[in-house]
């Protein structure tokens, strides 16, 4: 495999509006072209207030289209469970999915119109073909020092798949959570990029 070849990264980033898949999309986007890599994101959302879904494609080292073809992302960020399950046919076979084991239930669910599925459900089927890392993104980042900083525990959590250092992923970080967030973003990325290696 040639060094082109290994920079060439597909990234799918799936969540609902709110829990900051934009932010995370910006901090590896921006560490991207730090590192002097080519990157291409496209965002979707289908409704990117509260609750709706958002899926963000980050292409690094592509040079073509910035929309992830089916079937062909690397990897999958997924910041809640169900949006994974919602976007697995962009992910390749034998794919990676980091998924946030948190549920955020949709009005259907909390209006008694729909059921949510037990995460432990959704996990078996995703392990059927793809190769799951799966964990509480929110109690990381609760125990980092604030909740909101979850989608930068998931980023942590994907950095070392990134095809980018991850100095330059944290001068990212930095460069844009708010200055006073930042000690508990940095700990937040420690706390998500550790569990991987853990699991």
């Amino acid at each position: 495999m040639n060094q082109a070849e290994q920079k060439k990264f597909d990234l799918l980033i799936t969540g609902v509006g709110g829990q900051g898949a934009i932010l995370a999309s910006d901090i590896i986007g921006k560490a991207a072209v730090a590192a002097g890599l080519p990157v291409r994101a496209a965002e979707t959302h289908g409704m990117a207030q509260r609750g709706g879904s958002v899926v963000n494609h980050i292409r690094v080292g592509e040079d073509y289209g910035s929309m992830i073809p089916k079937k062909s992302a690397d990897l999958m960020l997924a910041l809640e469970p169900m949006e994974a399950v919602r976007y697995l046919d962009f992910l390749k076979d034998g794919g990676i999915i980091i998924v946030n084991t948190q549920p955020v239930l949709p009005v259907t669910v909390t209006s008694g119109l729909a059921e949510y599925p037990e995460v432990s459900d959704i996990l078996d089927t995703l392990s059927e073909k793809y190769i799951v890392k799966a964990f509480n993104a929110d109690e990381l980042a609760f125990e980092a020092g604030s909740r909101l900083a979850m989608n930068v525990v998931m980023v942590g959590a994907v950095s070392g798949y990134l095809p980018i250092p991850k100095e330059t992923l944290l001068e990212s970080v930095k460069a844009l959570v708010p200055q006073k967030t930042i000690e508990v973003n940095l700990r937040a990325f420690e706390a998500g990029r550790q569990k991987v290696e853990e699991s």
